[in-house]
């Protein structure tokens, strides 16, 4: 089979609702094309980038690539995604050039040569990420292995948004927590709240095949039983107690969901927010306070930022 690869040219802040649109649209793998990447310090905490071309990478901005089978139905798909990426200006995300070409190429140069970004990389004090296909031998006897299939992931674990999430959920979560996991794409948060303590994560997201990559990498990682991925918008209808919940999805998603939840955590409980650009910040901050939640840290990467906020007492009239 030949594959299609599609390539927009964006902005950073624009990688991850455009990377959930390709994986909607049927894509098989996304790359995104940064050119802060080979400009980086990786080599300590963050492992490293490897085989990376100067000449693939933009002057500015971010290229994004995803792969779509040739078929009749390619051209349709891709005004369908061109479609969504344009109607993300309505959240007032920054879509840069939104530059979007197409090339074709065969079955084997594309299941070999995007494997090239996809390493081993520690994101965290205890947590490193693999691919399924990389050998890797623990650094040290209290290392957390993550694996992925990153083929099928909404998320490598490499972004800093997600560094955040994880780094947050490794200093906050607790022996037998129960957590939430909202918009759990990949599901690469959940399995980290479990590989760090937690006894169960009720993993939410409205995409079928993010539920069905959660329910593969739980698998992958030997921790479906603790693990329970479900089809639905963000906390609707949804009546639990929880003692940490997280969410690495879009500001303005965020914002629309705090006291959600409120209501499912339990008193004391923690809130991991993250997916957050500078810009935004404030914007979070402020509702998460009005909600009634406490400011306990805010995190940066980068462009990026991810706030820990804590449920510290019933709300007055509550």
């Amino acid at each position: 089979m030949n594959w299609s690869e599609i390539r927009i040219h964006t902005t950073n802040e624009a990688v991850e609702p455009i990377s959930n649109i390709m994986h909607e649209s049927g894509a098989s793998g996304v790359v995104i094309e940064d050119p802060v990447d080979l400009i980086k310090e990786r080599d300590s905490f963050f492992g490293e980038v490897y085989e990376l071309n100067p000449d693939e990478y933009p002057k500015e901005g971010v290229y994004l690539k995803a792969y779509l089978p040739v078929n009749s139905s390619l051209d349709e798909t891709v005004d369908e995604i061109r479609q969504a990426v344009n109607r993300l200006r309505l959240y007032d995300i920054d879509l840069g050039r939104n530059e979007i070409t197409l090339n074709e190429i065969d079955e084997e140069d594309w299941s070999t040569a995007w494997k090239k970004y996809y390493k081993p990389v520690k994101v965290s004090e205890k947590i490193t990420i693999i691919p399924t296909w990389e050998e890797y031998e623990r650094a040290a006897t209290d290392e957390v292995v993550i694996e992925l299939d990153p083929g099928m992931a909404f998320g490598t674990g490499t972004h800093p948004t997600t560094m955040l999430s994880i780094q947050a959920i490794e200093q906050y979560i607790t022996k037998n927590d129960f957590a939430i996991d909202v918009g759990s794409g990949s599901g690469v948060l959940s399995i980290a709240c479990v590989l760090l303590g937690a006894k169960e994560v009720h993993a939410f997201d409205l995409d079928d095949v993010a539920v069905k990559s959660t329910q593969m990498n739980t698998r992958l990682n030997q921790i479906a039983d603790n693990v329970i991925p479900k089809q639905n918008n963000l906390l609707d209808r949804v009546d639990m107690q929880a003692d940490i919940i997280v969410s690495n999805i879009l500001a303005e998603i965020i914002v629309t969901f705090i006291a959600d939840a409120w209501k499912n955590l339990k008193p004391d409980g923690i809130f991991i927010t993250s997916g957050i650009i500078q810009a935004k910040k404030q914007m979070v901050n402020d509702e998460l306070e009005q909600a009634g939640f406490r400011i306990v840290a805010i995190n940066e990467l980068e462009d990026w930022v991810s706030i820990v906020a804590q449920k510290t007492q019933e709300k007055s009239g509550a």
